[in-house]
């Protein structure tokens, strides 16, 4: 029997590279919250964050060489929430900002 985070990753579609980053991402109306992101991919990410951002909410998320990226969140559960990134991060700058994140741990 298959459980939730099977079921979950086999509907994404793509693996995802653990990390635990500390960062932070400004949402649609301003508010600045930290957030520790615990895996991500070229195209999206889950995050454990302070208060609860609603699905569909956008937010802008601070990442190493990148900057700023734009997200959109598609669940929010418990103090964790995932992401779809609007853009895809090209490959060459997600292993290097991937490398930074691993270093830092």
């Amino acid at each position: 029997m298959r459980n939730y985070a099977t079921a979950v990753r086999d509907h994404r579609g793509e693996p995802r590279d653990e990390v635990m980053h500390r960062t932070h991402a400004i949402d649609g109306d301003g508010r600045s919250m930290r957030l520790v992101l615990v895996n991500m991919s070229a195209n999206g990410l889950m995050a454990r964050c302070e208060g609860a951002p609603e699905a569909g909410g956008r937010l802008r998320i601070t990442l190493p060489i990148l900057g700023g990226i734009d997200a959109v969140v598609r669940w929010s559960l418990g103090g964790r929430i995932g992401c779809e990134l609007e853009k895809t991060i090209p490959l060459a700058d997600y292993y290097s900002m991937l490398s930074i994140m691993v270093r830092a741990c």
